[in-house]
């Protein structure tokens, strides 16, 4: 139909829908905040995670990527808290030193006990037990969900990081037979 047939108080169509759109946003109404983090460079979230030694998901927490890692790692202590009493010792990276960590851990369980792993020369180096978590991110970093920060909330990030860590268990569990 030509535009010559249309009534004249009827707008195009196209211009009704659009101011609803750019109220809304781009990426919707429900979306955790993303922060940046100077140090490492990078905007979004941060994904701290707590596994056991052969690299598998015990415990995890995602959060705005402003809030320092050692606070991210209070926030894993916490979530940790009851769930495994048989844990004794805890491998942790430089950025998880300090007294703030240090107490919390021991708020959350007196016995446990932090061991800093930290970088002895300049460049790549395998150093003992610190691979382990490096080593589990690579293995979500093949996730193409997990490859980048695709999602909104943080709550669906976490859950398909879960969801990644049970692939890597049965997939593990297949093959040992």
């Amino acid at each position: 139909m030509s535009r010559a047939g249309w009534a004249r108080n009827r707008p195009e169509r196209r211009r009704d829908r659009q101011s609803k759109r750019e109220k809304r946003g781009k990426r919707g109404g429900f979306i955790d905040p993303n922060g940046y983090d100077a140090g490492k460079k990078i905007k979004g979230k941060k994904r701290h995670i707590l596994v056991d030694t052969l690299g598998l998901l015990i415990c995890a927490v995602i959060h705005p990527a402003d809030i320092q890692d050692r606070d991210g790692g209070v926030l894993v202590l916490e979530a940790l808290f009851d769930r495994f009493p048989l844990l004794r010792k805890l491998f942790a990276d430089g950025g998880y030193q300090g007294p703030k960590f240090r107490n919390a851990a021991k708020r959350v369980r007196r016995r446990l006990k932090v061991e800093i792993v930290k970088r002895s020369a300049p460049g790549f180096k395998v150093l003992p037990k610190r691979w382990v978590v490096e080593r589990t991110f690579a293995w979500f970093g093949r996730c193409r969900r997990l490859a980048k920060d695709f999602e909104c909330s943080s709550r669906s990030a976490l859950a398909f990081l879960r969801w990644a860590s049970v692939r890597l268990m049965l997939r593990r569990l297949s093959n040992a037979e």
